[in-house]
């Protein structure tokens, strides 16, 4: 319910400042003519009606720091803390579960209550609305065609209007009115066919102002408006406003027609006092005469100082539609958050100052931020520029162009191109040759050779990563040992090569862990179950150490503004969760575990700032931080408003 009262409160706080700079507007046009003040209230009154609706439904745009005033409805997502829902993810041969916080308490707070109180008031705004329409339309059907259809015309003829006018007289002893949307009527009390011809000429010229004007349908406007914003002080102050310039730009038509002032004062006076107003009715219906407006418009209509004039309807519908349009980016408005490193936008001219300078370093850094985002495409696309600059620089046979093919394969892989990154490993490897660095290329060579049933050929690639890196060859013996323990002819093999790779003196924390949770698997397999718990137990206290290391480094990092959840900061809730992937390492590994990850999620929604603080490694860590990357939220909020939010988020991959 906290979204839903971040998007009312944001939605109701740039009404305010529409109908803030309507009345602005309006103060300024104070010498012009009436109908130009009310068509400021009336394009004030369409931008609010649609300004709720623009803050759901366009895409975010952010402004930096006006954003953190402006910011309207976002998306957010899930905390850290220990988590207690879960949500199941299943990905192909796998399964991963979600677990994590529950982000709407499902209890009456405050917020809600508020809403409630103004979902209620629309609603009776809206029984009123109904309980006057049917009033109306009762009286029209018991109503009778006004007699001197002659009189009618002329006026009509007067004030240009081309369509005909029903004129009805009804029982109703209330002021003169018109109402309806798209054919509106004139309604008459029945005593008018008593009144003075002169008051009976002004009173029609009035009222067929209001059809020439189009006042009954921006009436209904200013109505939902109002309905909509019945809480805000500001929108009764603009309907009041509305009314009232909407009457004077009336009577100015009727003395553009030929009234004399005094004359027309005189008969409005008359039928203010004669006749009675009746407010439910005044909800659906343009009322000639409203007593607390009568002493103003008086004194304008005697006043020959008064500007006076009327626009079209056109102008009119043009007004609205500019308003609603100008209204639009200000709905569209979010708060500014963090984002990840940028994307050059103009890619060419990136390429060509990176081959300008020679500097492939440009092209890798915005391969990285492209595919941090997701454009694995585009990414390519700069890995390719790099490796020419590569090329150029450093040769065929070198370190520096093989880094840049291995690169190309690792997006390869990503993308589930196996045969495409094969060939790039390939050939990163015989460009580097029998060095150190071929090393990497040719562990992944065995796994892709592994993911093809060729176990053997993948621990030829293994063991020649070994020897050309013996002082890092953990990677490579851990592999080894996998290939030998997934075969019972050899698996007596693979426990000195677990030992091996554990000796590694150049051994990271998740690869540790890593080799420790696949060497307990092996020894549980073979039945040595006290040594298996004693191997899962160093893996769990390596992780739990390492993990310490990185949530003070996230926290560190993290940006400005981004707050905890908890004194008053609601969690994200997640509503688009792309499926998280088994990694081809793990699944053929056989290894599963959690994933942790730090993440930063802004009052629009979107993830940023993904950081592995307890990982698993074998590839499931990026899985995890790819899966995280795509998702998309319904915001945390303080004190109702979208803010960023710092979680973290728990994805326990899970081998069915």
């Amino acid at each position: 319910m906290s979204n839903w009262f971040a998007w009312a409160l944001s939605a109701a706080f740039k009404s305010t400042l529409v109908l803030g700079a309507a009345w602005l507007l309006a103060v300024i046009l104070r010498r012009r003519s009436a109908a130009a003040r009310h068509l400021v209230w009336t394009a004030a009154a369409a931008a609010v009606v649609v300004l709720p609706f623009f803050c759901a439904v366009l895409p975010s745009l952010n402004l930096g720091g006006a954003g953190t005033v402006l910011d309207s409805s976002a998306w957010v997502h899930v905390d850290s803390a220990p988590a207690r829902d879960t949500i199941p993810v299943p990905s192909g041969p796998s399964a991963a579960r979600i677990p994590m916080q529950s982000a709407i308490a499902r209890r009456m707070d405050w917020q809600s209550c508020l809403l409630l109180l103004w979902a209620a008031g629309i609603a009776v705004s809206l029984a009123q609305l109904a309980v006057a329409c049917i009033a109306m339309g009762r009286a029209r059907r018991q109503s009778r065609a006004f007699a001197d259809r002659d009189l009618v015309a002329a006026l009509c003829h007067t004030l240009e209007i081309v369509d005909d006018v029903p004129v009805l007289e009804t029982a109703l002893s209330s002021m003169p009115m018109t109402f309806g949307l798209f054919r509106p009527s004139v309604f008459l009390p029945e005593s008018a066919a008593q009144w003075p011809e002169e008051r009976l000429r002004l009173v029609l010229l009035h009222e067929l102002a209001h059809v020439r004007r189009g006042d009954s349908a921006t009436h209904w406007l200013g109505r939902a408006a109002v309905t909509l914003h019945w809480w805000n002080p500001l929108a009764w102050t603009a309907w009041r406003a509305f009314l009232k310039e909407r009457e004077r730009a009336a009577d100015d038509l009727v003395l553009e027609a030929g009234a004399r002032a005094s004359e027309y004062a005189s008969q409005l006076l008359e039928v203010a006092r004669t006749l009675q107003s009746q407010p439910a009715i005044g909800w659906a219906a343009v009322a000639m005469a409203r007593p607390s407006q009568l002493e103003g418009r008086l004194l304008a209509i005697l006043d020959p100082a008064v500007r006076r004039g009327s626009p079209r309807r056109l102008a009119v519908a043009a007004a609205v539609l500019l308003a609603v349009a100008l209204v639009a980016p200000l709905a569209a408005v979010h708060a500014q958050t963090p984002t990840d490193p940028a994307v050059p936008t103009d890619i060419d001219a990136t390429i060509r100052t990176a081959n300008a300078q020679m500097n492939h370093e440009i092209l890798d850094q915005a391969a990285k931020a492209a595919a941090a985002q997701g454009k694995l495409d585009l990414a390519r696309k700069f890995l390719e520029a790099s490796v020419t600059i590569r090329e150029q620089v450093s040769g065929r046979q070198s370190v520096e162009y093989g880094a840049g093919l291995e690169k190309l394969g690792q997006l390869a892989q990503r993308q589930g191109h196996e045969d495409e990154a094969l060939s790039y490993y390939s050939r990163a490897e015989q460009a580097i040759g029998e060095r150190p660095e071929a090393a990497q290329a040719l562990v992944e060579m065995g796994v892709i050779t592994l993911s093809r049933r060729d176990a053997e050929l993948a621990f030829t690639y293994f063991q020649r990563a070994e020897n050309v890196d013996p002082a890092h060859a953990h990677m490579a013996l851990m592999w080894m040992a996998v290939v030998r323990a997934r075969q019972d002819s050899t698996a007596d093999e693979a426990e000195p090569l677990f030992r091996r790779a554990l000796a590694q003196e150049e051994l990271d924390p998740p690869e540790r862990a890593a080799t420790l949770d696949l060497y307990a698997g092996l020894l549980r397999r073979t039945g040595r179950t006290d040594e298996a718990a004693a191997l899962a137990k160093q893996a769990a206290e390596v992780r739990t150490s390492w993990s310490q290391s990185t949530r003070t480094a996230a926290k560190a990092s993290q940006s400005p503004g981004v707050r905890q959840v908890g004194n008053g900061v609601t969690a994200p809730s997640p509503i688009f969760k792309p499926e998280p992937e088994y990694s081809e390492e793990a699944r053929l590994a056989k290894y599963s575990g959690e994933v942790t990850v730090s993440v930063e999620i802004g009052s629009d929604g979107v993830p940023r700032n993904i950081q592995v603080v307890r990982g698993l490694g074998l590839g499931l860590d990026e899985k995890a931080v790819d899966a995280v990357s795509q998702w998309r939220f319904l915001p945390g909020a303080l004190n109702g408003v979208p803010v960023a939010v710092r979680a973290q988020i728990v994805i326990n991959f899970r081998l069915l």
